[in-house]
């Protein structure tokens, strides 16, 4: 094949290059947390989410009802409602982008989502991996158990998200 061929092949489609391998490297050895760690970090996250979601709910519908004078305001948690899975996913979403890959429950337990592809969580990441958290639990819960399956201790979601979460050490960012 001569040389303009292959370059007209290679801008039609590309040639694969891998994007992760130094930065995987870099990674390589970092303690990784463990399942019952990681666990109580997602509940003390799920906790904060149904403490939160009351008082930012009720909030957001006494603002939009502001004109009435006696509003029937109705609370119900229920995950079947799209408002309160878009408040998890945004609590989940946005608290690990800006906490750096730690959400409060992450960094009370001391430990961080790291990305094996960028030197920091990315949003898209961050709310992929809160998505993923979904792809988890609608597999019956065994997308959570697949971290004893998995060599790096990934659950489904840190799969789609390209993480992992490791022990946060001392002056470690």
């Amino acid at each position: 094949m001569t040389s303009l061929a292959q370059e007209k092949k290679t801008e039609a489609g590309g040639v694969y290059r891998p994007h992760a391998t130094a930065r995987m490297e870099s990674l390589a050895g970092l303690p990784l947390a463990s399942f019952k760690v990681r666990a109580a970090a997602f509940f003390v996250d799920l906790v904060l989410v149904v403490l939160l979601w009351g008082p930012v709910t009720f909030a957001f519908v006494r603002l939009v009802h502001y004109r009435e004078s006696n509003p029937n305001i109705e609370l119900k948690w229920d995950f079947h409602e799209p408002s309160n899975v878009v408040f998890a996913l945004l609590y989940y979403g946005l608290s690990l982008y800006f906490g750096i890959g730690q959400t409060v429950g992450k960094r009370l337990l001391r430990i961080r989502v790291v990305s094996l592809v960028h030197e920091r969580i990315t949003f898209w990441q961050a709310m992929e991996r809160a998505l993923g958290y979904g792809a988890s639990i609608l597999e019956g819960g065994f997308g959570f158990f697949q971290y004893f399956t998995n060599p790096n201790r990934c659950c489904v979601h840190d799969r789609i998200a390209e993480t992992i979460v490791v022990k946060e050490a001392p002056g470690r960012t």
